[in-house]
């Protein structure tokens, strides 16, 4: 079996790949970086002058030539393409083998994926009515950024009484039985964010995640230390030298690999790995489509150490139309996915129906001017 060609495609700005063979066996696979999905795009056509000809089969050696074989390495551009053609060699072996990707990663060790649903960040009543709605729908983790929408123009007293009177409502309202999780999305300095953890620590958070920006490991780690609540990051990080790094300054309690952005399933698996030997756990980053979050529960039911999978509800369209079958959600759980390869496929009717439309990313300012982190 050989590769013939990549074939890229678009559901807004979502960018897949379709890997074919001579064999009539196709893979399919998910880039993240949706803000630059043409320059992603033109990156996968720049990785089919290596495989084309290559056997799909040999997955590690592909994915350790179309790294090292440039001088300049890394890049979310570039890992964003090296994960949608891993995902689909990845669908593509299980095709050939007629098991699902799990199988190739060593089985299950479970049969379905708890996941975090997103309630948006909204006024402390609208947070409280969502969280709820959630729990009743049999959710029992949530997940919203804790700040007002002028956030980038709060003074700091403000900003702490903002999350805390969000958190303290939440879990008045959901009780103990339900999972909080904190996404600041690396908006805090390393005094504020240190300064919002300890106020939000009597309310039993899940976990933070990005209270700061995460190049800086080391500053990473010393919010980490002065905080009981356990820090999650990784969703900006690409290789497993960073998520080793990170995790060996004691930097955070859970790893977020995106597995469109750091290596697809081949590097995500050898990160989770990592975490497991300092007993972290693994929380996917997922905000892209379906297919990518196939992706990622083959990766959860294969792993010990995973912890929870984000997930963006699949009730509106586009979500709801990308696949030819849908996942299956049930009581606040993902079933794993059994067909083969990725066990999903896109559907054709949705690329014809979204075409590709650019997602630019707000930009934010504080009241002096000055670029602020959204």
């Amino acid at each position: 079996m050989r590769i013939t060609e990549l074939e890229t495609l678009f559901v807004g700005s979502w960018v897949y790949v379709k890997v074919h063979t001579d064999e009539e066996i196709t893979g399919l696979g998910e880039a993240g970086l949706t803000s630059r999905s043409k320059t992603v795009e033109a990156a996968i056509k720049e990785l089919e002058r290596y495989l084309k000809a290559k056997d799909p089969l040999d997955i590690e050696m592909h994915w350790q030539a179309i790294y090292r074989k440039p001088f300049f390495r890394g890049g979310p551009v570039l890992m964003g393409a090296i994960s949608a053609v891993d995902i689909a060699l990845w669908d593509i072996a299980g095709k050939y083998w007629n098991v699902p990707i799990y199988r190739l990663l060593g089985g299950k060790c479970r049969d379905r994926a708890r996941v975090y649903v997103h309630i948006w960040d909204y006024p402390v009543e609208k947070l409280v009515d969502r969280a709820v709605a959630a729990v009743k729908d049999g959710y029992t983790a949530i997940r919203w950024a804790p700040f007002a929408p002028d956030f980038e123009k709060t003074r700091f007293p403000r900003l702490l009484e903002t999350a805390v009177s969000q958190v303290k409502a939440v879990r008045e309202a959901v009780g103990q039985d339900v999972d909080i999780c904190l996404d600041a999305h690396g908006r805090l300095s390393p005094f504020e964010a240190v300064a919002m953890a300890k106020e939000l620590e009597p309310y039993r958070v899940f976990f933070l995640e990005d209270p700061i920006l995460p190049e800086n490991i080391d500053a990473m780690a010393d919010v980490a230390r002065h905080t009981s609540i356990p820090i999650a990051t990784g969703e900006r990080l690409y290789t497993i030298y960073e998520f080793e790094a990170l995790l060996n300054r004691n930097a955070a309690r859970m790893v977020r690999p995106d597995l469109s952005l750091a290596g697809g399933i081949s590097q995500c698996r050898k990160i989770a790995n990592i975490a497991e030997a300092h007993y972290a756990g693994v929380v996917p980053h997922c905000p892209l489509s379906p297919v990518s979050l196939a992706a990622c529960l083959h990766l959860d039911a294969a792993i010990h150490n995973f912890t929870l999978q984000e997930y963006i509800r699949s009730d509106t369209p586009p979500r709801n139309e990308v696949l030819a079958e849908p996942l299956r959600i049930e009581k606040g759980y993902l079933r794993i996915p059994e067909k083969p390869g990725l066990g999903v496929e896109l559907n054709e009717d949705a690329v014809k129906k979204y075409p590709y439309k650019p997602q630019e990313p707000p930009l934010l300012t504080h009241e002096d001017g000055s670029v602020a982190e959204w």
